[in-house]
């Protein structure tokens, strides 16, 4: 299965810049993989996050994100002291997530890779 998710910092803070969103992409990519899962696009924005993954069709969406959000949280705030000065949590509960179904990946993989030019 493949989803597109959408999550943002607490208060929408433009905090994923620089080694933060470089960290940030390495740990997305190494829970997807310890979770069995492919990062087909991944795009972080200062102030929220692309990724389309393919999952198995066991794990529900709120599995999958619920994990890469959480396990990122934790290491981002222990390994960023400033991340925990600026924010109760680092993340919102909430998350936009959408099916691949009823467009094609190569359509989600062009429009995640085009957000950082807008």
């Amino acid at each position: 299965m493949g989803y597109h998710f959408v999550w943002c910092p607490k208060y929408r803070r433009k905090v994923l810049v620089g080694k933060v969103e470089q960290r940030l992409k390495e740990l997305i990519k190494e829970k997807a993989e310890r979770l069995e899962c492919k990062v087909l696009a991944l795009e972080v924005m200062p102030d929220h996050v692309h990724l389309f993954i393919e999952g198995k069709p066991l794990q529900t969406p709120n599995y999958i994100i619920g994990q890469i959000k959480g396990y990122t949280s934790h290491q981002l705030r222990e390994e960023f002291a400033d991340l925990r000065l600026k924010l109760p949590t680092l993340w919102t509960r909430s998350y936009f997530v959408s099916t691949h179904g009823h467009i094609s990946d190569a359509l989600i993989k062009k429009y995640i890779d085009e957000q950082k030019g807008m």
